[in-house]
């Protein structure tokens, strides 16, 4: 799909389709023309409303406000309606600011035309994709504040990039698990990295052995698909920042002897979002070129049960020498990240340390199916992520950690245990484990973010379509992109 942006005003340009932003309710602005017919239809611009006007060649869709979050989902529900149909191959549409010189909203827009064009298809015999080639984007504005067409394209090159890179982590996190287990997965990286000039490098079992990885290793033993991390390297010269992304690729997850219920194994090939949502964020990264160092480490591992498989009562020792007893072969996801941020501190001093992990259902019912939470042990970090989330439209919440919850995965035979004991506060003692295994160094750097909600939902939401929706990778884009900019400034600050 290309991008074109043009001076010509909006009625000047030919295509097939105009879509219009109808913003919190105003039916009167000069860009709606068909304000009876759309009252007629029942029309009143509610955010992500939809009227098509075929006739009119024209498509209406509402939005509650000019900023990113309401314009993303709200041309997404439009581009959505068109998947399938043929007639519909270039469209048009305006440019729409929330502030003078301020060009979240176009990205915003952009984002929300290549997340709304997403299919999944690999697996249907008649494949029903968007027909859209062009998209026509003229710089005439809702609100006439002027953008030159430089900055424009600046927006939309980043928009592009960034939603791109969330639908190659949807295709990750989509494929069937018979199809993308940790060989694949290492693969599909390092493909990726060839192409876009990331390092990539590749621990298998042997080596994985060599770096004490045990609690990873014993995850995916009784798999006869072997368990692999991945280590993705963007390194520009003079970089002004080091952020290392850490993300559980759990390309399916059975339960282990722990076994799920039938119904809860369904859709368990999400489990790999995290380590999906670092590989996508590594694409865009290296795509913008960003002057910041960025490390992606993914542990990927399958969790099947069999002879050789890990069990309940085990003692594992992780690859900082704590020792953890398994009391749940279920709470796999935790064991792989402690290997591997162990690993990834080893490898990297970072400025930040972040993890990405669809960790526990504790936190789906804490917070719901659309939002993610951050924890740590530290206030910054994790008020950056959510800050960073709300620019890029996606829901995060802060979850305290506290002394009290702590004790409850104290091991009275090892030094930790894998769950608490109690049912309460899970998705909190989850990552209250992971801070096990954060050195000195990175305590106050570190953010653990739990994606279990929004990174696989059965059914359209905003701009996501039904399956994976690539959390994460927005937000993080956005972090790194805020770094790079606030260190430019510093670095050209005077001293006092």
């Amino acid at each position: 799909m290309n991008f074109n942006i043009t001076t010509e005003n909006i009625a000047e340009i030919k295509s097939d389709l105009e879509i219009i932003i109808v913003i919190d309710k105003n039916l009167d602005h000069r860009f709606v023309q068909d304000k009876k017919l759309l009252k007629k239809a029942g029309f009143s611009g509610g955010q992500d409303e939809i009227c098509h006007l075929i006739e009119k060649n024209r498509l209406y869709a509402g939005a509650e406000t000019l900023k990113g979050r309401g314009i993303r989902p709200a041309v997404a529900t439009a581009i959505r309606s068109l998947i399938g149909k043929k007639a519909y191959k270039n469209v048009k549409i305006a440019t729409y600011l929330s502030h003078p010189r301020c060009t979240a909203s176009l990205r915003a827009m952009v984002e929300g035309i290549v997340l709304g064009r997403y299919s999944y298809t690999t697996y249907k015999s008649k494949k029903v994709k968007s027909s859209i080639k062009k998209v026509m984007i003229s710089l005439e504005g809702y609100n006439e504040h002027e953008v030159t067409a430089e900055i424009a394209a600046r927006a939309v090159h980043n928009g592009e990039i960034t939603a791109n890179a969330t639908n190659f982590t949807r295709d990750i996190v989509n494929a069937a698990p018979d199809d993308c287990y940790p060989e694949v997965m290492a693969n599909s990286a390092a493909d990726m990295a060839k192409e876009t000039g990331l390092k990539c490098k590749i621990l298998k079992p042997k080596q994985l052995k060599e770096e004490k990885m045990e609690a990873l290793l014993a995850v995916g033993r009784a798999s006869r698909h072997k368990s692999r991390v991945i280590h993705l390297t963007h390194k520009p010269k003079n970089p002004k920042a080091v952020i290392s992304l850490i993300g559980k690729g759990l390309t399916y997850d059975s339960g282990g002897l722990s076994l799920k219920p039938a119904e809860h194994m369904v859709t368990m090939k999400s489990d790999k979002s995290g380590g999906a949502t670092v590989v996508g964020i590594m694409k865009a990264v290296a795509e913008m070129d960003l002057p910041v160092e960025v490390h992606g480490f993914v542990g990927a591992v399958e969790n099947m049960i069999g002879g050789d498989a890990y069990k309940p009562d085990d003692v594992l020792k992780a690859k900082n020498g704590t020792t953890i007893e398994i009391r749940n072969t279920d709470a796999e996801g935790r064991l792989v990240l402690a290997d591997t941020l162990c690993y990834a501190q080893q490898e990297v001093k970072a400025d930040y340390l972040f993890d990405f992990a669809t960790l526990t259902g504790a936190c789906v019912v804490g917070v719901g199916h659309y939002t993610s939470g951050v924890m740590g042990n530290a206030d910054e970090p994790k008020e950056l992520v959510a800050n960073m989330a709300t620019q890029a439209g996606e829901l995060v919440t802060k979850l305290d950690f506290n002394r009290h919850l702590k004790k409850t995965i104290k091991s009275e035979i090892a030094d930790v245990c894998n769950i608490s004991n109690t049912r309460y506060g899970g998705a909190i003692t989850a990552g209250q484990f992971l801070s096990e295994f954060i050195d000195d160094e990175h305590r106050e750097k570190w953010a653990h973010i739990d994606i279990a909600g929004p990174a696989f939902v059965e059914h359209a939401w905003g701009e996501n379509p039904y399956g994976a929706s690539g959390a994460g990778v927005r937000t993080m884009l956005r972090l790194i992109e805020k770094l790079a900019r606030t260190q430019e400034k510093q670095d050209h600050t005077p001293d006092n």
